[in-house]
């Protein structure tokens, strides 16, 4: 039982993101289908999954279609009631939800003035009235969150849900746009970021380069703050200290240089997202420690 997800490009697309992070967070399967947003072929990768016009899109494993986020979202958490993907107690569900959907149907100024962006961080942003507006309003959801639920940090509920999938771009919103909030709602925005899936989604992202770069604002930027600057380099040829790839098991075909090692890959992507952030992959890490150590 696999589930199908139409994804768009993982550096902007924050519904994508949303989507896959359902699926990933909650250990649930799943292939992926990348949807051109950019290219101009979004309208034929969509149509196996007709009415659905938006990603993410999610096809069944019968083969029923489910668009929209919040459908998703409820659809899975039907299905999977042992994966917990909403709170368990009654009332930080019901709050949860209530968190959700107001995401969903508003903040239309973050949004707009703010697309998700998961390559650097703007500095010298000036947000609008509007937007400080609606940074107030997530600020006081979660303050009620936590009242609701007791956690003083981490995860809104305590433990990983929903509500922590639909707020983690508006973290990288945050983040990325440098956005006025609290130290403590600025550290739960570095946590969702930290965490290893939205790592690997980002560096499954830095595979594609842009030219020009979709919603440049034409000003400073310093360096995305999680992960430390990859010393990683791409290498024309082995031979690599591996035979196979360390995510497919394949033999390798690409290689990267990384502390002065030959580590091969199956294919171009298996390379360069290692390049973007190796210590994301805990497979790729464990094989580098495995020769480090022995």
């Amino acid at each position: 039982m696999t589930y199908e997800l139409f994804i768009g490009d993982r550096l902007f697309s924050s519904w994508s993101l949303r989507g896959w992070l359902m699926l990933k967070k909650f250990g649930l399967p799943y292939r992926t289908h990348m949807v051109g947003l950019y290219s101009g072929s979004m309208a034929e990768d969509m149509a196996q999954v007709s009415p659905a016009r938006l990603v993410p899109a999610l096809r069944l494993p019968d083969g029923i279609v489910v668009g929209e986020s919040l459908a998703i979202a409820e659809t899975l958490a039907e299905r999977h009631p042992e994966a917990n993907l909403w709170p368990q107690n009654a009332t930080a569900r019901a709050t949860a939800r209530w968190l959700c959907s107001e995401m969903v149907a508003g903040f239309a100024a973050l949004r707009s003035e703010c697309p998700m962006q998961l390559l650097h961080c703007w500095r010298g942003f000036a947000p609008t009235a509007e937007t400080l507006t609606d940074l107030k309003r997530i600020e006081l959801l979660w303050q009620h969150a936590r009242s609701v639920s007791g956690a003083k940090q981490g995860p809104l509920f305590e433990t990983y849900s929903l509500a922590d999938v639909f707020y983690t771009p508006v973290a990288a919103r945050i983040i990325g746009y440098d956005l006025p909030v609290s130290e403590q709602n600025r550290e739960y925005c570095l946590q969702l970021l930290a965490d290893i899936s939205v790592r690997q989604w980002r560096a499954m992202g830095m595979t594609v380069k842009y030219d020009p770069f979709p919603y440049n604002q034409n000003l400073p930027s310093v360096p995305w703050p999680i992960g430390e600057t990859s010393s990683a380099m791409p290498a024309t040829d082995g031979p690599s200290i591996n035979s196979a790839c360390p995510y497919s098991g394949k033999p390798v075909t690409h290689f990267l240089k990384l502390n002065g090692r030959i580590w091969g890959f199956c294919n171009a992507f298996c390379r360069d997202k290692t390049l973007s952030d190796p210590q994301a992959w805990p497979k790729f890490e464990k094989m580098v420690s495995s020769v480090n150590h022995s």
